[in-house]
């Protein structure tokens, strides 16, 4: 990524919310067993600029990340603020969504384990589960094209996304949005648990009960006013508070 030179500025209250809120993420999801190494990503847009987003720089894991250290880029790569040495896919993958999706302001991409088995499968994700209603009719497929590298691929990824609150990596991982870092969080969650109980289900070899649509349809809508993180958040800022307080630096 490009550097571009700015000025040293107190930070507004809005940017340190959501620089806490965004390097706690970056801890919890550690905390779940969802980072790898260095790769991955949890991004979020800079509050009052919308083709601005805050990311971690490349070479520090979940761990290290903390809320000052965090890089701002701009939606053609550019560092606007912070250190340089932002991994090009994670701008590629996350700029597709901010520029599509206006009502987006947190995007999370991870390779979990089950998230990759899940995207490997073609039947993709199947409604088994309360988890995997709210993701019932609300969730894309994007097919694999490599190491997403080329800005040409954010047209076909912001496509594949659509209108919907997740998106299936076809053969690489899974992608949740959210109007919080919140909402994003914790729609991984609850898609990532989906994910492993599918494959808990496949693996006991037995036949299994697969609800028909019209009752997914309506499990779905009765998710419709459901807002993840809103409860859940506060809680989990307590746990990284109370086990990783480094992040707030």
């Amino acid at each position: 990524m490009s550097s571009v030179t700015a000025e040293v500025r107190p930070l507004a209250d809005a940017e340190r919310r959501c620089r806490i809120d965004l390097a706690a993420a970056h801890r919890l999801a550690d905390h779940f067993g969802w980072s790898d190494v260095i790769w991955n990503h949890v991004t979020a847009r800079l509050p009052g600029a919308a083709d601005r987003f805050l990311i971690k720089r490349h070479e520090l894991r979940y761990d290290e990340v903390t809320a000052s250290n965090l890089v701002t880029l701009d939606l053609e790569g550019r560092v606007v603020d912070g250190a340089d040495g932002v991994n090009v896919t994670g701008f590629v993958i996350h700029s597709a969504v901010y520029q599509a999706r206006p009502d987006v302001t947190c995007v999370m991409h991870t390779h979990t384990r089950a998230g990759l088995a899940i995207s490997c499968l073609e039947s993709g994700l199947v409604p088994l589960v309360n988890d995997t209603m709210m993701f019932h009719g609300n969730v894309g497929y994007h097919d694999y094209e490599g190491i997403s590298d080329d800005t040409d691929e954010r047209a076909r990824l912001a496509e594949s996304l659509g209108p919907n609150r997740a998106l299936i990596l076809r053969n690489h991982g899974l992608v949740t949005v959210g109007a919080t870092v919140g909402e994003a969080f914790m729609l991984m969650y609850y898609l990532e648990r989906a994910c492993r109980t599918q494959l808990d289900v496949l693996q006991t070899g037995q036949p299994f009960r697969v609800p028909s649509d019209e009752i997914a349809a309506r499990a779905a809508e009765q998710y419709h006013d459901f807002a993840p993180g809103r409860d859940e958040w506060p809680a989990l800022l307590r746990l990284a508070e109370a086990k990783y307080p480094g992040f707030l630096e």
